[in-house]
């Protein structure tokens, strides 16, 4: 990967959090209240900083286009997630949130790829050097249209049943972000292993 290292792209409603469908107000994260660490997600952003991976949050935020929270609640969720995670041992690099409403037709709001994009540049990262994971086609989709290795994770909105059904498939399935975050940093320390033996064969 180029000087931006190790970057992984992540959605967070349904992969960190519990998602807010269906039994919050608006069935969105409006307060710190509603957030709720999904079991495991805390351990898997340690482990991904433990291996050296930057994690970028890429989420669609449109109550906040639809006028049902402000940027200011959003913003105040953000920082106490963070500071848990943070506590925790993870660390989140960056966080991208497109808040437009669908309707509005912007180039951030996913399946479109303008976050994505954007994050790409900003850390010099290669489409087939990274992953996106998500809980929805959005992120599935996104992800595909730039040729990224797109992970789907189980423990959002979204079941195995109704994903075989999607006309772009996923790369990967796991039920969760930390058995992602498993499978991905085993990939990567057989990856950091292979090149090692590589050098000492060429001493």
């Amino acid at each position: 990967m180029k000087a931006g290292g190790k970057v992984i792209f992540i959605d967070r409603d349904g992969v960190i959090n519990k998602d807010p469908g269906g039994w919050t107000e608006h069935s969105y994260v409006t307060r710190w209240q509603d957030f709720h660490f999904l079991e495991g997600s805390l351990d898997a952003l340690t482990l991904f900083k433990k291996f050296g991976f930057k994690v970028v949050i890429i989420s669609n935020q449109a109550g906040v286009g639809r006028n049902l929270f402000s940027r200011e609640d959003l913003d105040r969720v953000t920082v106490k997630m963070l500071t848990a995670i943070s506590n925790h041992g993870g660390m989140i690099e960056n966080i991208y949130y497109c808040t437009h409403k669908k309707e509005d037709n912007c180039n951030c709001r996913k399946p479109k790829t303008g976050m994505l994009e954007d994050a790409m540049d900003k850390y010099e990262v290669r489409p087939q050097e990274t992953y996106f994971i998500g809980d929805s086609i959005v992120d599935v989709e996104a992800g595909a249209r730039l040729g990224i290795e797109t992970v789907f994770v189980l423990s959002g909105k979204t079941s195995l049943e109704e994903s075989r059904k999607w006309p772009i498939k996923p790369d990967h399935v796991f039920s969760n972000l930390l058995e992602a975050a498993r499978w991905i940093t085993a990939k990567e320390k057989r990856r950091a292993e292979r090149a090692f033996k590589r050098k000492e064969k060429g001493n």
